[in-house]
């Protein structure tokens, strides 16, 4: 069984498995199920009692699913996760694995308009279901919620420089394509770095699109209720937005990174760390797979007996 590596190169393969300490006969999610690389190597250590659920809400996954009576692939996103556990009978799993952003995939596809490098229309979508699209933020939104995005999504220094520009060009007709975002995003660039700047400004926008903060969020959330005790966790992030949140919830029990205590003055943590610092990718991997560069991999244990 292999992956389709023209999808997405899954990063971090083999620490990610690792990580995940399977059992033959455990129960485990995959809710970014993509390519279906990390998965495929979970379910060849899984025995037939053992089962494995993955989560995608894009359609195109479907093509790198597999049959098998102890293989479910749900197109649903993985905010979701506990409710569709929950109707499969599951009411507590071994590992939950978590490969966050987008995937080369996603990147690669012209139509789509999540890169850079190739003009498309403005859409951003990792769920072709939805209505919100690139173009609906860019065209329709406030200035007040353009800011918002910007600055918390993108930390982009010069947001209102940027929103104004936005702004203007919205009076002059409508922002259709990737390209005639560039335009405007390469007049507010710092000089010599114009890449790292628009890849700043679309990641702010397919993050407001995708909603992906609160469905982090809100993943993060049920995992203490899914996971069973020395259950793991294991999740890799791209930017220091995601990263930060996992790291709040597993260090300190909360997505603030705030310290929860009982009555008693206890903390209430329900992970520990099973590493304190993020495990990063080899030169060697990135020199093979350049969109591993900026991935962190943390790994956290339910606690409990």
């Amino acid at each position: 069984m292999t992956h389709n590596p023209e999808y997405h190169i899954p990063v971090m393969l083999n620490e990610c498995i690792d990580a995940m300490r399977i059992h033959p006969d455990g129960t485990y999610v995959d809710v970014t199920f993509g390519g279906g690389g990390h998965s495929r190597a979970i379910f060849e250590k899984l025995s037939p009692n053992g089962r494995l659920i993955a989560f995608d809400q894009d359609p195109d996954a479907k093509k790198n699913a597999w049959k098998e009576p102890n293989f479910d692939l749900i197109p649903a996103n993985f905010a979701f996760m506990s409710n569709h556990l929950r109707m499969l009978g599951i009411k507590q799993v071994d590992g939950i694995l978590a490969d966050l952003g987008v995937s080369s995939h996603q990147f690669d596809e012209d139509t789509r308009g999540f890169s850079i490098r190739t003009d498309a229309k403005l859409d951003m979508r990792m769920n072709q279901k939805s209505e919100l699209t690139a173009a609906v933020v860019v065209n329709e939104y406030d200035e007040k919620d353009l800011l918002r995005i910007f600055r918390a999504y993108g930390e982009i220094k010069n947001s209102y420089r940027l929103t104004q520009e936005i702004m203007t060009e919205r009076r002059n007709g409508k922002i259709r394509t990737t390209n005639d975002l560039i335009k405007i995003g390469t007049k507010c660039a710092p000089k010599h770095k114009e890449n790292k700047y628009l890849a700043q400004v679309f990641q702010a926008i397919r993050i407001e699109v995708n909603d992906e903060m609160d469905a982090l969020e809100k993943l993060l959330e049920q995992t203490a209720e899914v996971l069973k005790p020395q259950g793991r966790l294991v999740v890799m992030s791209y930017h220091s937005l995601e990263d930060r949140l996992v790291k709040n919830y597993t260090k300190r029990g909360s997505l603030t990174g705030e310290i929860e205590k009982d009555f008693f003055g206890n903390v209430l943590k329900p992970f520990n760390e099973i590493v304190r610092h993020p495990i990063v990718p080899s030169e060697e991997e990135i020199e093979g797979n350049s969109r591993a560069r900026s991935a962190k991999l943390r790994i956290a244990e339910r606690n409990g007996q």
